[in-house]
């Protein structure tokens, strides 16, 4: 099943069960606990982030040729976590903006985003994936300049808002096995990333378990599995988002999440 997330007519944010682009079957009462699904299709309106995370964990250099890209001596011995400000999430097609303290570095990062369905904590590798409610297409948008140099720590390099582009939709966990999917990103319609989730240092259930011995998960938190080869920062010359650009991450199974880079005005 894919589950999106939408504006009515009146503004106010619904979830359904996708139909097709221009509807969706509305699902009452809450999409991580009781709920029931209507039998008639309503239009979608504007198309949100599929889930509003109560926290987004970040995993980095979670390949090894990404992990060499950037200079790393070795590949981590043990998940190297991050945490986005969840006031950086936005949907399919909403701009990407570069913000005013640091609009001249701002990379892609194109990753497999898994969203936790039931409250998981000191879960094991085997059990992990049970808690797993499915799968969305992320960009880790990230300024290199207050990541590497102006701050020499990520938090701000990767939280400015709309820093956290989701969707277009969740596929369940029962229809999408996240261990073999391609996952592509695309700068104007230019490939500029080409991995597979096969290649993670730590696979998905490996990170969920890894995750939940140090958080406690809730429903709706979203984990970030890392980014597979090709970032702007480590071509030669760089390249960099600029205003104007459009950027889409596609991943085997999901679908394309499609956004445009303008200056902040």
């Amino acid at each position: 099943m894919k589950i999106v997330r939408w504006k009515d007519m009146h503004g106010k944010p619904m979830c359904g069960k996708w139909v097709d682009d221009a509807h969706a079957l509305p699902i009452r009462g809450e999409l991580f606990g009781d709920h029931t699904l209507s039998e008639t299709p309503v239009p979608i309106g504007r198309r949100l982030a599929p889930v509003d995370p109560p926290n987004i964990i970040a995993i980095g250099r979670n390949y090894a040729d990404h992990a060499k890209e950037m200079k790393a001596e070795s590949p981590p011995e043990e998940p190297l976590i991050f945490l986005k400000a969840t006031s950086s999430v936005v949907g399919p097609e909403d701009s990407i903006i570069l913000p005013r303290s640091a609009p001249d570095e701002v990379d892609f990062e194109a990753e497999l985003a898994v969203v936790i369905g039931r409250i998981a904590k000191n879960v094991t590798e085997r059990e992990a994936l049970s808690f797993v409610f499915g799968y969305t297409c992320a960009n880790d948008v990230s300024a290199r300049d207050c990541q590497k140099r102006r701050d020499k720590q990520w938090a701000r390099g990767k939280s400015f808002d709309t820093f956290c582009p989701l969707g277009p939709h969740i596929v369940t966990a029962d229809e999408l096995s996240p261990n073999n999917l391609a996952v592509r990103s695309y700068l104007n319609g230019k490939l500029m990333q080409d991995g597979n989730t096969g290649d993670m240092i730590f696979s998905v259930a490996q990170l969920v378990s890894y995750v939940s011995h140090q958080f406690t998960l809730l429903p709706g938190t979203v984990i970030l599995t890392g980014t597979p080869a090709g970032v702007g920062s480590a071509r030669n010359p760089p390249v960099f988002l600029g205003s104007g650009d459009e950027f889409s991450v596609e991943i085997e199974g999901i679908g394309r999440l499609g956004n445009r880079v303008v200056a902040d005005r």
